[in-house]
């Protein structure tokens, strides 16, 4: 039986029924059109672009370790860790600093 994929960000698992997202590590509107590319939670997704501009994580953060070093990312991935995999919250507009 195959086992379902693991979210990279949250180290949670990721069910066929779970909304789930792929996200580009350098932004399409980057040059990452074609790149590497991971799979994720819809809402870790969206909390990713929720902190982070398409700048930042082109120049900053285009892998997975440098997503999950990000303070207030960090902070989330432990966060929702603690959810059920099927946990779905509304992830407030962007929040830079």
């Amino acid at each position: 039986m195959p086992t379902d994929p693991i979210c990279p960000l949250c180290l949670r698992p990721i069910p066929p029924d779970v909304p789930q997202s792929q996200h580009h590590l350098i932004p399409k509107l980057k040059g990452g059109k074609g790149g590497p590319t991971i799979l994720v939670h819809h809402i870790c997704h969206k909390e990713i672009h929720a902190t982070l501009s398409e700048a930042e994580l082109a120049r900053d953060y285009a892998s997975t370790d440098a997503l999950r070093a990000h303070p207030r990312l960090a902070k989330f991935f432990a966060w929702v860790a603690k959810r059920p995999p099927d946990f779905m919250s509304r992830v407030p507009k962007r929040k830079r600093s």
